[in-house]
């Protein structure tokens, strides 16, 4: 089975494009469920509802948390609550990238 730190490991090999930072530093990944032993459920926002990268950045998150020894299922849902506020759920690495003091 999985754990939520050993995916969230792997999502950090998915980058924003248009910000060229993790999603996991930049605080996109809202939840990291193992429902099942080889299952593993992540529920996601984006930077904004209208970003065009959207399914690109979700097929990528299914694939990296495919990655993770013994996960054979990922879903991934795509949520807009809470809305994405860079100020409260970047990392403090990011923030610093962004130039949020």
């Amino acid at each position: 089975m999985a754990s939520e730190q050993e995916v969230l490991e792997a999502l950090k090999t998915v980058f924003d494009p248009e910000i060229g930072i993790n999603i996991v530093d930049l605080g996109l990944v809202y939840a990291v469920e193992t429902p099942t032993d080889d299952s593993v459920k992540v529920e996601f926002t984006l930077t904004s509802p209208a970003c065009p990268v959207g399914p690109m950045i979700k097929a990528q998150i299914e694939q990296a948390a495919s990655t993770v020894e013994g996960v054979d299922h990922v879903e991934s849902e795509i949520v807009f609550s809470p809305p994405w506020d860079p100020r409260e759920m970047c990392s403090d690495e990011a923030k610093f990238e962004l130039g949020i003091f």
